[in-house]
């Protein structure tokens, strides 16, 4: 008892005690939550920018940013009062009829991809409610597209890469090969094939005349924070030029100005863009969305009837989203992000100065970071989190570094000199 005593008085955050109030709540709620979730104890009530406050009022600088989602920050506030006068106005009324901000949504995000130079035949988009569905929706179009090509249906093979994630829906979860996350539900849909990410020669055998679609991350996030090779990206445009089949970038973590630029894809030749593009996360800043853009071809392909959904560009998410957009698409904003990323890596570096057998590798672009460690981070994620900084992981024992785009540098080196007080903790100086 008094070990414990003495070291939650040395924490600033100390985990929630069995006897707190926090876990009385969720020993009250926990019967009627489905198991799909392990969380760590504390319990999160406000948000303010780049911080997070839990039921005790202790404070925790937050660079998850809810999986890379809040880009504007918690709680937003030109973000929150657009909410309110939304909801006050319109919320839903379904795809039976026309709404304001559905085609406005639409129209920026096509507007502002063109700008940016990236994806130059963005055309059309469909808006669906979350990264799943943008990818479903993705799927799907180029399965339609490859019938429209081979109307006996021969052409309908999707190729996907090991270490992707695409979602959690039953198309989405078939271009995901990983045993963790298809295992349990096996078999997978049918036609999904899987090759190796940044293998070049590959290609000509992996990608063939019965393939109508090829998805790929431009980083994989959740695999690890692995970044495509931009010879890669375009022989896969080449190859899927070669065979008629449709190139799909899953931009859902890695898009909207998170690497410094709108669309990470721009970082390659700009004859290496898609044919289709999805995006989520930080679309909605929170709030449920997501979007599928399209070449003008893909578009030719789907008619009324293709494909529909309830929610999806409803007036509510897609005002926000719009708003969203208008804001990430900020040059100023981008650079920053940029600039963070070197704040970030000089960080890296001096703790790899001090602990050089534990951190092997720094990967990824702007905003979304990966370091590599050589033991498990588990221990270290709640060392961090009981000194008051939240930290996740990906791949396999892999810091990964999502902050909203807007933390400071003071932030950063606040969570910084914490992550080194909890490695010096865990690991030793």
């Amino acid at each position: 008892m008094k070990r414990e005593i003495s070291r939650e008085a040395s924490l600033p955050n100390p985990d929630p005690s069995p006897d707190s109030q926090t876990a009385a709540l969720v020993h009250d709620q926990q019967e009627y939550l489905v198991r799909t979730y392990v969380r760590p104890p504390p319990m999160f009530v406000k948000g303010d920018g780049c911080y997070l406050w839990d039921i005790e009022n202790r404070r925790y600088l937050d660079f998850t940013a809810g999986i890379a989602v809040n880009a504007l920050g918690h709680c937003d506030a030109e973000f929150s009062e657009l909410m309110y006068r939304q909801a006050r106005t319109l919320v839903h009324t379904s795809n039976l009829y026309h709404n304001p901000w559905t085609g406005s949504l639409s129209k920026l995000l096509v507007h502002e991809t063109r700008k940016a130079g990236a994806m130059a035949d963005a055309s059309r988009v469909f808006v669906s409610n979350s990264g799943s569905e943008a990818n479903e929706a993705a799927l799907k179009f180029a399965r339609k597209v490859g019938k429209t090509l081979v109307p006996d249906g021969g052409k309908h093979e999707i190729v996907s890469f090991h270490r992707s994630f695409h979602g959690r829906t039953f198309g989405s979860l078939s271009a995901t090969p990983n045993a963790k996350y298809q295992a349990p539900f096996a078999p997978m849909l049918p036609g999904f094939i899987y090759g190796t990410y940044n293998d070049v020669e590959a290609l000509d055998s992996l990608i063939t005349e019965k393939t109508c679609g090829v998805i790929v991350e431009p980083i994989q996030g959740e695999g690890g924070v692995h970044v495509a090779t931009p010879e890669f990206l375009l022989a896969l445009r080449e190859r899927c030029d070669a065979v008629g089949a449709v190139l799909i970038h899953d931009e859902i973590q890695c898009g909207l100005s998170r690497t410094g630029r709108l669309w990470a894809h721009q970082a390659g030749a700009s004859s290496s863009h898609p044919d289709i593009l999805t995006t989520a996360k930080a679309l909605g800043n929170g709030y449920p969305i997501g979007a599928t853009m399209v070449s003008s071809a893909v578009a030719d392909a789907i008619v009324t009837g293709d494909h529909g959904t309830t929610f999806g560009g409803n007036p509510l998410a897609c005002r926000l989203a719009h708003h969203v957009v208008s804001r990430l698409a900020s040059p100023v904003l981008q650079a920053a992000v940029r600039d963070k990323e070197g704040l970030f890596r000089e960080h890296f570096a001096r703790l790899r100065l001090r602990h050089p057998d534990l951190i092997k590798e720094v990967r990824g672009t702007g905003l979304l970071l990966g370091v590599q460690l050589s033991r498990d981070p588990t221990e270290l994620i709640a060392a961090a989190r009981e000194r008051g900084l939240l930290l996740i992981t990906c791949g396999t024992n892999t810091l990964r570094f999502v902050p909203p785009l807007v933390v400071s540098e003071a932030e950063i080196d606040e969570g910084m000199g914490i992550l080194g007080e909890a490695m010096d903790a865990v690991f030793g100086k």
